[in-house]
């Protein structure tokens, strides 16, 4: 039960749980981080699909800065970076994808938690057309300030259409950001330390996107093309040469991209980082969709069987 403010309640800890935001009240900032931490280790081990912790804060409903060993302080002048995940309302493989239950909760709920726990945006906000997702997404935290136009909500409208047109509005009313990051709204195995090891890397490349990447698993240099009922070789140069000769060769993880707010997600001037294949499973049909959720539950019990083994 969310508990009332009083005159004796100092500190509030913040959390999501099943959709509506939450403050537990403690009489001590000491105290309050100590529920902090726990609720934060508990999300960590995915104990909860129905629950996030997202911070504290005071009696006046200002964010207390938490300073834990694996949160890095965060300069007053640091820059400032949007969040838009793109979420519009019509799929045709997979109906209502962006709102359908994955291991308990909508997977469009998994890109807000992990992008308003990172604490590495100004503004998490939901570019959509569907007053459902939007209903959704304000209940997880996350901002819908406008909805997107006829022309981006289309089936032909790629990505980079949808964050120009974010961009331009922001622009129009005021808001200014320094760098955008663009969260797929189908990406359960986003991470909180990828989120940051990206945005890391655009800093320290100077790049103008950074993105996570995962390794092709078989040499694309043997791939096979049908033609005229026959197989043939792509790349018939390598029909002899050793796997582990061949180049290794990567592909979008299709989780986020991070940009310089001035600059497109089509530029030329990107880096990526490696992330397992484990970590990622495009989610377009249900086969992809039953695959993901077996992944999704295997690495959880994974990590709380790791964490636990650490602390016995």
């Amino acid at each position: 039960m969310a508990s009332k403010k009083s005159n004796n309640s100092n500190y509030y800890v913040i959390y999501s749980k099943m959709g509506k935001i939450i403050k537990e009240s403690f009489p001590t900032l000491a105290k309050a981080k100590i529920d902090y931490e726990q609720k934060l280790k508990l999300d960590k081990l995915g104990y909860f699909d129905d629950r996030f912790v997202i911070g504290i804060e005071d009696n006046f409903g200002v964010k207390v800065d938490v300073s834990l060993p694996d949160y890095k302080e965060r300069p007053r002048n640091k820059p400032r970076s949007l969040a838009v995940i793109t979420a519009r309302g019509g799929s045709k493989r997979i109906p209502q994808k962006n709102l359908k239950y994955f291991c308990g909760k909508p997977i469009i709920a998994y890109s807000i938690e992990k992008a308003i726990s990172s604490e590495l945006f100004d503004e998490v906000m939901v570019s959509t057309d569907d007053h459902n997702i939007a209903l959704i997404a304000k209940s997880y935290g996350a901002k819908v300030p406008f909805f997107r136009s006829a022309e981006t909500a289309s089936d032909y409208a790629g990505l980079s259409e949808v964050l120009e047109e974010v961009k331009n509005e922001y622009h129009t009313r005021g808001g200014n950001f320094d760098f955008i990051c663009c969260i797929l709204p189908t990406a359960p195995f986003i991470t909180i330390s990828n989120l940051r090891k990206g945005f890391e890397l655009l800093l320290e490349k100077d790049a103008d996107v950074a993105l996570p990447i995962v390794r092709f698993s078989y040499p694309f240099q043997r791939a096979f093309r049908i033609s005229g009922g026959r197989l043939e070789m792509f790349y018939p140069d390598f029909l002899r040469s050793r796997s582990q000769d061949l180049e290794p060769a990567y592909h979008d993880s299709g989780q986020f991209y991070w940009m310089k707010f001035d600059k497109s997600l089509e530029s030329a001037d990107k880096v990526g980082f490696e992330i397992p294949e484990m970590q990622a499973q495009d989610i377009d049909t249900e086969d992809d969709w039953y695959v993901a959720e077996l992944k999704y539950k295997l690495m959880n019990e994974n990590t709380a069987k790791s964490e636990i083994s650490e602390n016995t």
